[in-house]
């Protein structure tokens, strides 16, 4: 297939799949009397998207605005959850005995929902932001934990025994042989936890009401404001596929490194 062809099927694909989501949306929009059509949807929420660093109040401001604070909160848990996560994963990695001892933890830890963890969050710090971050950090760091332990234990085992041949210390150990193998596994479970720390913080400020892109959904629904609902759940999804996209591209370019 010629390239032009091809770019051209690539770039066809994907937009014959959002016209075809758009054709289903406005179907069941003249079915379901509460479901704004298309249409609807841009006419009741483009002043969101045109103005989208306006503030008008706590919850009336722009999309962009709103998107923003959620940002920085995922920003802060997922960088506080990987801090845990990724030592926590090498440790795991390299001791079979830690492995064994805390894995039964991991495994009982890590399918608890964040509708779970918040609640705890706000019982030991008593304020919402901490508590949000708290709840992104223990939910989104499990992918890393796991992945970074799964890259150690892939290392060949020749490697372990040119280190021993070698008399390395552990420390240069580690830096030559462990991390620069275990990087791919590491970004792969940073990957992931991106993901799911961006689906906590939604849930977070539903449940707590703080401004941002959860807790305007949550009081347009209140609000039975359904045109501003489908807004926060678009934009969800545009963020959360530009965040993957994102992540992805620095996986990929650490794999050609």
């Amino acid at each position: 297939m010629p390239t032009s062809a091809r770019d051209i099927g690539r770039l066809f694909l994907p937009l014959s799949g959002v016209v075809l989501i758009g054709v289903i949306w406005f179907a069941a929009s003249q079915s379901v009397p509460d479901l704004p059509s298309p249409i609807k949807t841009w006419n009741e929420s483009k002043s969101y998207v045109l103005q989208p660093f306006d503030k008008r109040g706590e919850m009336d401001q722009g999309i962009g605005r709103l998107a923003y604070y959620s940002l920085v909160r995922v920003s802060k848990g997922f960088l506080l959850g990987i801090a845990l996560a990724t030592p926590l994963g090498l440790l795991l990695g390299m001791s079979p005995t830690l492995h064994r001892m805390l894995d039964p933890v991991i495994q009982i830890l890590r399918p608890i929902s964040p509708l779970a963890w918040l609640p705890l969050g706000l019982v030991v710090f008593r304020k919402s932001e901490p508590a949000a971050l708290f709840a992104i950090a223990v939910c989104s760091m499990w992918p890393t934990v796991i992945n970074s332990a799964a890259g150690v234990r892939a290392i060949p085992h020749d490697y372990w025994n040119v280190a021993t041949v070698l008399r390395l210390s552990r420390f240069t150990t580690f830096t030559t042989i462990v991390l620069p193998a275990t990087l791919p596994y590491i970004f792969t479970g940073y990957r992931l936890s991106l993901g799911i720390a961006w689906l906590v913080i939604v849930a977070s400020e539903m449940l707590t009401g703080t401004p941002g892109i959860g807790g305007f959904l949550w009081q347009e629904y209140n609000s039975l404001i359904y045109a501003h609902i489908l807004l926060a759940i678009i934009t969800i999804g545009l963020i959360g596929f530009g965040l993957d996209r994102l992540m992805g591209l620095a996986e990929s370019r650490l794999r050609a490194a």
